[in-house]
């Protein structure tokens, strides 16, 4: 499987995720939830990420991902500590700290990080902020086809 991931793009001093993630000083996503969602426990070693930033409509750059920590049921101490353990690769502010604070954590490490010529992104109205695709080709303007969650379910 491939893995579209929409980076924010409202970082504090004009810092955006995808411009930490192509200068090297972010090497690592988090998703969380109140419970399991996509990509926990949905992502592999091995696989193929790409970047594109909120709002936009372009892919704009690929990693590989390294390793992937899924867990459920954290307490607030667990949940603070794996955020802390993991801060020099998930390059977090405050704010996303404490967005991210949530009892189902996935967190993807990745790298071969590597800038590509735009793609054209068609977006679907049921589009989440991580899709599972089958290929890259299925969200790209020309090719694309409709968007379901088959990929997605647990």
């Amino acid at each position: 499987m491939i893995h579209l991931v929409y980076c924010d793009n409202a970082g504090k001093r004009g810092e955006k995720v995808l411009d930490k993630i192509l200068a090297g000083t972010k090497s690592m996503v988090v998703r969380g939830a109140a419970g399991r969602k996509i990509p926990h426990s949905r992502v592999f070693e091995g696989e193929r990420l790409y970047f594109m930033e909120k709002g936009s409509a372009s892919i704009t750059a690929t990693a590989v991902v390294k390793t992937v920590q899924n867990y459920v049921k954290l307490n607030d101490d667990e949940i603070t500590k794996i955020l802390e353990n993991n801060q020099n690769k998930l390059n977090l502010s405050e704010k996303q700290q404490t967005r991210w604070h949530k009892k189902c954590l996935c967190l993807v490490e990745f790298e071969n990080v590597q800038k590509i010529s735009p793609l054209s992104f068609e977006h679907q109205g049921n589009m989440d902020d991580w899709l599972i695709l089958n290929k890259i080709e299925d969200v790209i303007v020309g090719t694309s086809i409709p968007y379901h969650y088959e990929n997605s379910k647990f």
